[in-house]
């Protein structure tokens, strides 16, 4: 049970269905209320209508006997005394209930009774009376109406009625009750023909509600059920160059099929990044190694002709990459740097002290938040970057800019070309392949110095000096009281 409604298709399908059949079976509760109530409240009408007219006649003084609403109509009426005497009645009425009193034909008067009667006080409401507490003069006709319901029984046929009482004063004095009936017949029929209908209408209803329900739930899925189709092929065959399909719609599924396009584009671009860095690396590592291992081998054999020298630096390049790639590696696994405040101004002289041909123009105190370390080595790969390329002279600056903290270091050398300005942040790329990697390094420094600034939520660009080489600046945010 639980894998049949697991899926959205058979969720959405039962929570319409549900929610359509509650709705429907309100409203026609609500339906059948009003149609009772419209119903019962025009039998009331017509009771009332026959109450009525049949008491115009005992207010023009008509005979009992006289009375036209008593000849044989279809509709039971009574009429009772102050006592709640029956006086007259319809001539075929066989039974009745739900009138002040169940008799179908008048009873001689009982003096003792009579006589009990004018011992009780005026507001006495015994059984089989009906005190309206209207005060009505001879020939006048109670404005007030009291309904009720029950049944009645003329000429064998039994029926349902809706009972209306009105009072008559006669031009003899005498108060009279009329109760006539207005027939609920009509009012079952109908409320069992809309109950007879809402218990077929609503499970056809809810049933064609489910289908179509299902038919369109499964139709706009369609699209989702071949993504995840191509996301386990992509997945079993680890292919990331593969795509899912996109719907040609502007829904949510189509964005969906989009995004997740693009988040396969940005994986198969990380995953190729990675194994180029994987093999750039092993190319670079077995430069080193290999050289330092010559050497190791003809110190061995020939102990006169070690090159100590060319050792040292073989191991110190080697150690310098090693550190480049493990702070690349833990830049790519998110780490974040420390919140610690950094006076770049104060760096950049450090820095700057412990190399020559480097010079400190211009500096105004600009604290950042980070690594104090990571912004070093950002500091230290621009530096000697610059030493590289420059003729005579490295110049840093750090200066605000606004929200910013500005730092630049430029060089007098021959600049960095227009269409290279990106790609020199890529890893392991030397514009100039004749350099020896002894003189250039790895080609890994431009690219550690923009990663750190992004992690600090900064930027690395480079421009064109002033005196005509390059100028890389380093934009990082202000610390916040700074």
């Amino acid at each position: 049970m639980s894998g049949v409604f697991g899926s959205v298709r058979a969720r959405a399908t039962l929570g319409a269905t549900l929610v359509v059949a509650v709705a429907l079976a309100a409203a026609g509760a609500a339906l059948v209320l009003s149609l009772r109530s419209n119903l019962i409240g025009e039998a009331g009408t017509q009771a009332e209508r026959s109450a009525r007219a049949v008491a115009a006649e005992l207010a023009a003084g008509t005979d009992h006997d006289a009375l036209s609403g008593l000849d044989g109509d279809d509709r039971p009426v009574q009429i009772v005394d102050e006592d709640g005497r029956l006086v007259a009645a319809t001539q075929d009425l066989e039974r009745i209930s739900g009138t002040t009193t169940s008799d179908v034909r008048p009873r001689p008067a009982d003096p003792q009774r009579d006589d009990d009667d004018d011992d009780d006080d005026d507001d006495d409401d015994s059984d089989g009376r009906r005190d309206s507490g209207e005060s009505l003069e001879p020939g006048e006709i109670g404005r007030e109406v009291t309904f009720t319901n029950g049944s009645a029984t003329i000429d064998g046929d039994t029926e349902d009625y809706r009972y209306a009482a009105v009072d008559v004063e006669t031009p003899q004095g005498e108060r009279l009750t009329v109760h006539a009936g207005g027939p609920l017949a009509a009012e079952h029929s109908a409320v069992r023909t809309a109950r007879t209908a809402l218990l077929i209408g609503v499970p056809l209803l809810s049933g064609l509600v489910a289908g179509v329900t299902w038919l369109v739930t499964g139709r706009a899925l369609r699209p989702v059920a071949g993504i995840r189709r191509e996301m386990a092929a992509i997945t079993a065959s680890e292919d990331l160059t593969r795509r899912v399909p996109e719907p040609d719609t502007h829904d949510e599924i189509a964005r969906l099929a989009r995004t997740t396009n693009e988040t396969l584009a940005a994986l198969e671009a990380a995953v190729e990044r990675q194994r180029r860095f994987v093999a750039d690396a092993s190319h670079e590592l077995r430069s080193p190694i290999a050289s330092l291992r010559t050497q190791l081998e003809v110190a061995a054999a020939h102990p006169g002709l070690l090159d100590l020298d060319g050792a040292v630096e073989d191991t110190v390049r080697l150690q310098h990459l090693a550190a480049d790639l493990l702070l690349l590696a833990r830049l790519d696994a998110g780490e974040r740097p420390s919140d610690n405040r950094v006076d770049l101004a104060a760096l950049a002289r450090e820095e700057a002290g412990a190399r020559t041909g480097v010079v400190v123009s211009e500096t105004e105190p600009a604290e950042v938040a980070g690594s104090r370390g990571q912004l070093a080595r950002v500091l230290t790969n621009l530096l000697d970057n610059g030493r590289r390329h420059a003729r005579e002279t490295v110049t840093v600056t750090v200066r605000r800019d606004g929200a910013w903290a500005v730092l630049g270091v430029a060089d007098d050398g021959e600049g960095v070309p227009e269409g290279d300005r990106e790609r020199i942040f890529e890893r392991f790329v030397r514009l100039d392949a004749a350099r020896s990697r002894d003189d250039g390094g790895a080609g890994l420094g431009l690219a550690i110095a923009r990663d750190v600034a992004a992690r600090h939520g900064g930027t690395l660009t480079v421009g064109e000096a002033p005196a005509g080489g390059a100028l890389f600046e380093l934009r990082l945010p202000l610390a916040g009281d700074a």
